[in-house]
């Protein structure tokens, strides 16, 4: 058995521990461990009390992915519930497609009696208008909403300046290995912006016969090199765990256009392997790690490319 997740996710880390030691298969234990990070008031970019869109709103993205069965369950920019990780699941096993997106996304949610909730915060509107009163000019103030948001010229603020998207990946004791992912994205991002997080194959990705793959930080880039389809293919190939990383953290380091930052891997082979490379971090980047021959899980530091 294996569990990793980012730093983010380290307050369910031992809810999820709990399920695998209890032989809950590793998709269920993963699922539980992200809702309490969805409810987490101190995440700011996962769930409830995250920061929202240009337009004051709270879009959620989330997916799961069962290496057994490589069916995946997606949601994105979701609003108003309040665990998107289990809708994400539901749309896995209670419907015949992968990914469900906003209005329709919602209905679906609706339908299988998701609990509804207001993630837009008090706090986090507080600083959205704080947001809005230094970028806008006198006459976009006046008229907001009704404006081009292409107008507002600032990037979306770093959310790795507070916390990530929140990854989780498993092997069970039957050797299943899961995937599970949950964000809001960016903070301030243009209006149903979408990135990796729900996308299988970009920001995450499982297959129990080689691995698992899940990432964060700069969606825009791991959309573009198809980042965690590439790991889980690289060890089909026969690459052992930490060349296969290294050849995709390769391809992301080759992009050269477009919105380029950091991006953090991490990834398990079905050996019971771990490994997790940050490119270009602008902040140490931590992990955390459990098997059995652990007492707890342990916060390690990931390796550090630069280029």
């Amino acid at each position: 058995m294996l569990l990793i997740t980012n730093y983010e996710g380290r307050c369910g880390v031992q809810k999820s521990v709990e399920l695998l030691m209890n032989k809950v298969d590793a998709i269920r234990a993963i699922i539980e461990g992200i809702k309490l990070v969805e409810v987490n008031p101190e995440i700011h970019t996962v769930g409830a009390n995250s920061l929202p869109n240009l337009l004051g709103q709270l879009e959620l993205d989330s997916a799961v992915m069962d290496g057994n069965t490589r069916r995946s369950g997606a949601v994105g920019a979701l609003k108003g519930f309040k665990h998107p990780v289990e809708i994400a699941y539901r749309v896995m096993t209670d419907i015949e497609h992968e990914i469900l997106v906003g209005s329709g996304a919602e209905r679906f949610a609706e339908e299988i009696g998701a609990e509804r909730y207001v993630n837009e915060m008090e706090h986090t509107q507080t600083a959205w208008r704080e947001y809005l009163d230094s970028t806008l000019n006198e006459e976009q103030k006046q008229k907001f909403p009704d404006i081009r948001l292409l107008d507002i010229k600032t990037k979306p603020k770093d959310p790795e300046n507070l916390f990530d998207t929140t990854v989780y990946l498993a092997q069970d004791y039957t050797g299943r290995i899961a995937t599970a992912t949950s964000t809001s994205g960016w903070p301030w991002k243009y209006p149903g912006r979408l990135g990796d997080s729900p996308i299988i194959g970009a920001g995450s990705y499982a297959d129990s016969r080689y691995g698992a793959c899940a990432c964060t930080h700069t969606g825009e880039m791991t959309i573009r090199a198809g980042t965690a389809r590439s790991v889980v293919l690289y060890l089909k190939m026969g690459l052992n765990l930490s060349d296969a990383v290294y050849e995709a953290v390769k391809d992301l380091a080759d992009l050269k256009t477009g919105f380029i930052n950091a991006v953090t891997v991490h990834a398990i082979d079905n050996k019971g392997n771990y490994k997790v490379v940050g490119l270009n971090p602008n902040k140490e980047v931590k992990y955390l790690v459990w098997h059995p021959e652990l007492k707890e899980p342990q916060v390690k530091d990931a390796e550090i490319i630069r280029t």
